[in-house]
């Protein structure tokens, strides 16, 4: 597998609520917490749609290494910046309870806009996700790896599924944010397109039909951003931790270099239809690891446990050309004995706490480097049995 210096960068941007440290309530300080982190920290910091919402967006990385010393670095910062306000971060799909009703908007056009065309899908939208970029120049390769990467969808949610709460209730469902953002009338997993142009063709058709103003609306769960030479990523929660958010990343370039190999190898692929992964994609969504998903390599329904240990299979000759096998292997291995982040927050309850205490989890996770212990880093890395056993 032969790599090129630039090739494969990555970039991530992740989302998070702002809560009040005394309430645990979500806290409308967004304004004041993006003016005194970029002052620190730079431009890396974003309003997003709502008052108690904020965004980060990492500089293009070239290692895992870099992409965990970014995001520490801005999670620790933002940590630091609401704490003087009486705040914290949060890194979880949904608030557990607090009211969308009652969360403010920003003022910026574009949000206004939204508001506008998508009214009480966008009033009702108080969620944060994660979004990983990995670099690829021509696009008619992006399509091709967006074909082949989308059956690949389902294990990474189920991996990274973080709200199963809203509105003070347990919704019943490990990725409520995937059910909330389904109802977007460009959402999902795409469909499988036989070129760029195709691609091209159907964002121009969506355009003149008036279902999005723009490219920047198309908001499928793996896409091709309009203004960077990347294949983005968007299924994921944002994740509890930095070390789940390594994870995701390492996974996701590793697919990416799979599928971009296999294209240039002419590799036989079938595609499969996107009704059938909207499908397991919400059986992801709603049972997280618990869940049985497609197999990609027989369309047989199989533990989720059974479908990761396959991806990994399927992305280890890049995980090891990339140096990345150990690190990410390791930490899927934590995932599975440690529970996601809508498991450990359900855990809260399960033992007697309240709403309250799922809150304080997730600011000790989301402003720390993670909860795996630095030793166990690299445990599990030979052995895939380990990941459901």
């Amino acid at each position: 597998m032969r790599l090129e210096a630039h090739a494969y960068t990555m970039g991530v941007e992740e989302e998070f609520h702002l809560v009040d440290r005394a309430t645990r309530q979500l806290a409308p300080i967004a304004g004041e917490v993006v003016t005194r982190a970029q002052e620190r920290i730079g431009s890396g910091v974003h309003a997003e749609l709502r008052t108690s919402q904020i965004e980060i967006a990492t500089p293009v990385c070239q290692t895992l290494t870099e992409v965990r010393q970014q995001l520490h670095m801005y999670r620790r910062a933002l940590s630091d910046v609401a704490g003087e306000l009486g705040g914290a971060i949060v890194a979880s799909g949904t608030h557990p309870f607090s009211a969308w009703q009652e969360q403010g908007f920003v003022g910026d056009q574009r949000y206004k806009e939204l508001l506008r065309d998508f009214r009480h899908l966008a009033r009702e939208q108080v969620i944060c996700g994660c979004h990983v970029h990995i670099g690829l120049a021509d696009p008619d390769v992006r399509i091709s790896v967006l074909n082949r990467a989308r059956v690949w969808l389902s294990p990474l949610l189920a991996l990274a599924a973080n709200s199963p709460y809203w509105q003070g209730e347990d919704t019943g469902y490990a990725s409520y944010r995937t059910v909330s953002w389904s109802r977007w009338p460009i959402s999902g997993p795409p469909q499988w397109f036989a070129d760029h142009a195709e691609y091209q063709a159907l964002v121009a058709a969506l355009i003149r039909s008036g279902a999005i103003q723009d490219a920047t609306r198309i908001y499928w769960d793996i896409r091709l951003p309009e203004r960077l030479p990347t294949i983005e990523f968007r299924v994921m929660d944002v994740c509890p931790t930095v070390d789940e958010a390594v994870m995701c990343a390492g996974l996701i370039r590793a697919l990416v270099l799979t599928c971009h190999d296999e294209v240039v190898n002419g590799v036989p692929f079938s595609p499969v239809r996107q009704e059938v992964l909207r499908a397991t994609h919400w059986r992801a969504a709603r049972d997280g690891l618990d869940a049985e998903l497609l197999d990609p390599a027989n369309g047989d329904l199989v533990p989720a446990g059974v479908v990761i240990e396959r991806l990994l299979d399927h992305v280890r000759p890049a995980l090891e050309a990339l140096g990345d096998w150990e690190e990410i292997s390791g930490l899927v291995a934590q995932s599975f004995r440690n529970g996601n982040g809508a498991s450990r927050q359900r855990g809260v309850c399960a033992q007697g706490g309240q709403l309250t205490d799922v809150v304080d989890l997730l600011v000790a996770e989301s402003s720390a480097t993670g909860y795996f212990a630095a030793a166990n880093a690299h445990s599990g890395g030979d052995d895939a049995s380990q990941l459901h056993g």
